[in-house]
């Protein structure tokens, strides 16, 4: 199992700036795995975020993020980041992070992710 293990969530002011984590068990490696990070506000469905591919060479971003979000990822560390900049309310949602070894990229909710991790609460106050 590889099952991401995510941090960093919390209540945030609007404009105001997290960073999660998603980092793989220990003695467990992403090395290889396409990543990307998701999120469902309550009485919607899970949608994509943002994405990196395996090499960490291409990274996709959902429209509502662009500009603001950052994806990245530290393979020595075997942890992926998503940087959150200028958050907005409508950005609250339990974000979760997804690992795939069939995909290069998963970069929509149409690819199915072999491991997902447990969520992290992302609260963006007015």
């Amino acid at each position: 199992q590889v099952q991401p293990v995510e941090s960093g969530g919390g209540l945030m002011q609007a404009g105001g700036s997290l960073r999660l984590s998603c980092a793989a068990p220990s003695g467990r490696t992403f090395i290889g795995y396409a990543m990307g990070w998701f999120r469902q506000a309550p009485g919607k469905e899970r949608e994509f975020v943002a994405a990196i591919s395996r090499s960490g060479g291409s990274t996709y971003y959902a429209d509502s993020v662009k500009g603001r979000f950052t994806i990245s990822r530290d393979n020595t560390k075997n942890t992926v980041y998503l940087q959150m900049n200028s958050l907005k309310p409508e950005d609250t949602a339990v974000y979760d992070c997804a690992a795939s070894l069939y995909y290069d990229t998963i970069y929509s909710t149409s690819y199915d992710a072999d491991y997902w991790g447990q969520g992290t609460q992302v609260t963006v106050s007015s």
